[in-house]
């Protein structure tokens, strides 16, 4: 036992000899190791840099060239705006082009809604016992067949067409028919009446007895289609006849004369020196004011006929609208802003006191024709644009008319929403997306008490009828071309652009970061090289595995081992 447990322990062996250095491992960092960001940010590449690759000067180079290309594109579209470029192509008027083709020969439905005033107490109204009163009929409804035909592009940047409006009768979308009966005036009767009011004596009992013979009435039983496109009276065929230079039509309707447009000539700009006038009217019958009208009611020049408007519209700018059967042009202001099937538009209505003759607006003193009796605020005197009849027009049923007009009539109920005109359009190119143009005809008598069955007339505003000029909107294909082309394309650009500026940055730091971590990277992986070769030391030297020797024997190890525990003196038996 004592062989085995004696105390002496000098000739004892340890597995571990304490004279040999054991190897402690090391937790220091490395002189040069990634920081968290950068080791992120070298993941994130996914191996795209790797120590002592020769990739990685072409991934720097490649990055670096990417984001300058980027930078430069996104650069020459903010400066040249291609956009900008496309668009001016597109509303400058030139054989061929998209916004010509449309101007030539609209692709939109454009409607004429008539509105009547049918006379419900005739006989009363004549003996004097009652004011007159009227029941609006309608709408008689007409597509407008618009297009501007027999065009010639000029050399002064101008074009010209002879504009056509032919009409068609929509019985679909009228309320009643055009042989509706009504009880309607007689307009050839009450215009010469009132011509020839202040005539001599005998030229006035030479009428009259010819009224009385022909057994001519004020007011008289017609049809709905009659009145608007003509019916024949006696007195119409004698001034037909006899004075062929006032009256060149042997039948008389007010919308049949409203859409005379016999031998009418339009030039308009095309744009190409100034693109925000393509559209817009240079002169109407080769002039470039209204004959009717003094400075500066007569002006017509940079003016809308209804199918564009100025182009590149700002915020502030009044439009200049011009309607032949209007006899004038007349300002519109911007009232608002709204979107048109995806469109942005402008929305414009007329400025107020349009129809003012100078007595609330100075300005529209010349829209006054006899100095010194201008007609009521609110009527218009057009009677030069109607062969000297007493026509004047008004917003329908008399909506901001002075209060007189009512003294003598009823029947009549203004209404802003139902009876206020509006132009929704694009303030980018002038298109119209939404039109709506409400005007009423009536006749305006003076003193008629000298003349023959009319005498109950004196002094009074006679309605005729309204109008209510429409384009509800655009046709659907037209409509997604233009909100490509007005809504999406500019998105698309300024997007583009953005992101080739930020992407370009965005490569160009990325270039910059590889270049700076890629030295680092180097030195990182040849420490951890090294690392990985350094062994620790073992208990026998004879147990080291060299370069390329065999493996330690483990039997020997285990030997070694049970050699310890039983601490042997004679150590060589083991």
């Amino acid at each position: 036992m004592k062989r085995f447990f004696g105390g002496d322990s000098r000739g004892a062996y340890s597995a571990v000899s304490l004279s040999e250095k054991v190897y402690e491992g090391t937790t220091e960092p490395t002189p040069e190791s990634l920081s968290p960001a950068e080791t992120v940010f070298t993941k994130v590449l996914g191996g795209r840099l790797s120590a002592g690759s020769g990739a990685n000067r072409k991934w720097v180079l490649t990055t670096m060239l990417c984001g300058l290309c980027a930078i430069t594109l996104g650069s020459v579209i903010v400066a040249v705006d291609p956009y900008q470029i496309i668009f001016r192509m597109k509303v400058t008027f030139t054989e061929g082009a998209e916004t010509f083709l449309i101007w030539k020969k609209p692709e939109v439905d454009l409607l004429l809604k008539v509105y009547l005033f049918n006379v419900t107490n005739r006989d009363a109204f004549l003996a004097g016992k009652e004011k007159l009163k009227v029941e609006q009929c309608g709408p008689y409804v007409y597509k407008e067949d618009i297009e501007h035909s027999n065009v010639s592009f000029n050399t002064n940047g101008t074009i010209s067409a002879v504009p056509l409006h032919p009409l068609r009768y929509m019985p679909e979308l009228s309320n009643g028919t055009e042989n509706d009966l009504l009880i309607l005036p007689n307009i050839a009767l009450l215009s010469i009446t009132q011509t020839q009011a202040d005539a001599s004596y005998f030229t006035r009992m030479g009428l009259n007895l010819l009224i009385r013979q022909t057994g001519s009435e004020p007011l008289v039983l017609m049809t709905a289609k009659e009145f608007m496109f003509g019916y024949r009276s006696t007195l119409l065929n004698l001034g037909h006849k006899f004075l062929p230079s006032w009256i060149s039509f042997d039948k008389l309707g007010l919308i049949d004369r409203m859409y005379d447009f016999t031998g009418d000539v339009s030039t308009t700009f095309t744009g190409v020196e100034d693109v925000r006038k393509s559209g817009l009217l240079e002169t109407y019958n080769r002039k470039p004011v209204l004959p009717q009208w003094q400075f500066p009611c007569n002006n017509l020049t940079t003016a809308s006929d209804g199918t564009k408007f100025p182009s590149l519209i700002k915020r502030d700018q009044e439009l200049l609208f011009f309607r032949k059967s209007l006899c004038r042009s007349i300002l519109l202001v911007k009232e608002g802003e709204a979107m048109v099937k995806g469109i942005h538009a402008y929305r414009y209505v007329f400025k107020n006191n349009s129809m003012d003759n100078g007595l609330v607006d100075e300005t529209n003193k010349c829209f006054c024709l006899k100095k010194e009796h201008c007609m009521l605020p609110g009527l218009l005197d057009v009677n030069k644009c109607y062969y000297g009849f007493p026509i004047a027009l008004s917003y329908p049923h008399w909506m901001d008319v002075d209060k007189k007009v009512f003294e003598r009539v009823e029947g009549l109920h203004p209404d802003p929403k139902l009876h206020g005109s509006y132009f929704m359009i694009n303030e980018d190119s002038g298109l119209p997306l939404e039109v709506s143009v409400r005007m009423q005809i009536n006749m305006v008598f003076d003193d008629l008490s000298g003349m023959a069955k009319v005498g109950q007339f004196s002094n009074m505003v006679l309605p005729m009828l309204w109008t209510d000029i429409e384009m509800p909107g655009l046709p659907s294909g037209m409509a997604w071309r233009f909100y490509f082309y007005l809504t999406v394309g500019p998105i698309v650009q300024a997007l583009s652009t953005y992101l080739l500026l930020v992407g370009g940055v965005a490569f160009i730091l990325l270039s910059l970061a590889s270049a700076a971590l890629i030295p680092k990277l180097s030195i990182v992986s040849s420490n951890r090289g090294k690392q990985r070769n350094q062994e620790p030391p073992v208990l026998n030297p004879a147990n080291k595995r060299g370069p390329g020797g065999p493996p330690p024997n483990k039997n020997k190890e285990m030997e070694l081992y049970y050699c310890s525990l039983l601490a042997v003196e004679d150590q060589e038996s083991c």
